[in-house]
């Protein structure tokens, strides 16, 4: 496998590849391939497409190649449809990761070229891919906007605070004396009513619409067994959840949403390290922080755990569009939005904003 700075060249001779549209069947083969590839990330699993189309209706357009029937690669592709703008193919789309995984070149090549005819069949203005693994040939590239934080985790606590930047480890500190003193504390038993009520209140204070209840419900219900909503208590009432996976040898801590209460109480300094700590004494190894914009305070936030940033590339075969799609917040076009999204009410953000997520996938 070439890594992002090779280029993948002409399909070789080999034995034939039967590529082929994913059914429901082939969901066990899918996940078992995933799970033994190397690159293989969460964001690859089969049910992703079960999520996304019980929430919004997004058809998942899975790929999956096999040679004398053996699986020897995958592509998760969901067909957006965006009200406001337009088709597309992402793979993986309302994720941060996704792409094509293969035995080889070739078998890439012929999953993106595929993907790519079907996408020139159905008219849609682009397909982008999720993935900086590998470069493909004739394929634009996007990076600069987000990177990604992976750590180990060390076994020996002291060693785990030293990786810490100062300051942060100073906040760690000052949190493990509050909760000697029966201030802060932790507990893993969340529930989804719980999590979604402070998740939808940070993310309208980000100026951002929150999902539809249902895409969680989905979510916990496909992945049951994969998911873990961790909550933060001040002084006995709850101030933080955090919604996070499990895959593989890894942690990752995804969707996170917290109150007035948090603040000051360094909530989130203890919530992240009383989780690493955990993930330790189960024998996880890794711990992924996930993407964040470059330069924002997520971004700045994740640094100070000793975690370095690996810029993301994505990459896109323009198809109807003349340009690569820029939707995030930092874009000028979204800011306005974001301002006013920011001034609504509560109820009438947390009402509105599932009619919009499906917009920003």
């Amino acid at each position: 496998m070439t890594n992002r700075a090779e280029m993948i060249g002409p399909d070789s001779a080999a034995a034939p590849i039967e590529i082929t549209r994913a059914t429901p069947s082939d969901a066990p083969d899918w996940d078992r391939y995933v799970e033994g590839h190397a690159g293989g990330g969460f964001f690859h699993l089969y049910g992703w497409g079960e999520v996304i189309k019980a929430a919004y209706s997004y058809e998942a357009h899975y790929l999956i190649a096999r040679r004398a029937g053996k699986v020897v690669g995958i592509v998760p592709v969901i067909d957006v449809k965006a009200p406001l703008l337009g088709r597309s193919f992402i793979s993986t789309a309302f994720t941060v990761g996704g792409g094509p995984l293969g035995d080889d070149e070739e078998i890439i090549t012929k999953l993106a070229a595929s993907v790519v005819d079907a996408g020139e069949a159905q008219q849609v203005r682009y397909v982008e891919f999720r993935s900086n693994d590998i470069i493909l040939n004739g394929w634009r590239q996007k990076a600069g906007a987000y990177a990604n934080f992976t750590m180990s985790l060390p076994a020996d606590e002291e060693e785990h605070l030293e990786l810490i930047r100062r300051r942060r480890r100073a906040e760690i500190r000052k949190a493990l004396v509050a909760e000697a003193a029966g201030q802060l504390s932790l507990r893993t038993d969340g529930d989804a009513d719980e999590f979604y009520r402070f998740y939808a209140a940070s993310l309208h204070n980000h100026g951002t619409p929150v999902f539809p209840r249902r895409f969680l419900d989905e979510l916990l219900c496909v992945f049951a067994g994969k998911t873990d909503i961790s909550v933060v208590e001040v002084n006995g009432a709850p101030a933080a959840a955090l919604l996070s996976f499990r895959f593989k040898n890894s942690y990752l801590p995804y969707y996170v949403g917290a109150s007035a209460l948090a603040r000051g109480a360094r909530a989130h300094e203890y919530h992240y390290w009383k989780l690493m700590r955990l993930c330790v004494a189960r024998g996880i190894e890794t711990f992924d922080f996930g993407r964040s914009k470059i330069d924002t305070g997520p971004y700045r936030f994740k640094k100070l755990w000793g975690a370095e940033p690996t810029p993301i590339i994505y990459q896109y075969k323009l198809i109807a569009a003349n340009d690569i799609p820029n939707i995030n917040p930092k874009n000028p076009k979204f800011a306005q939005l974001t301002q006013l999204w920011r001034r609504l009410p509560l109820p009438v953000a947390n009402a509105l904003g599932p009619l919009l997520a499906r917009n920003f996938p």
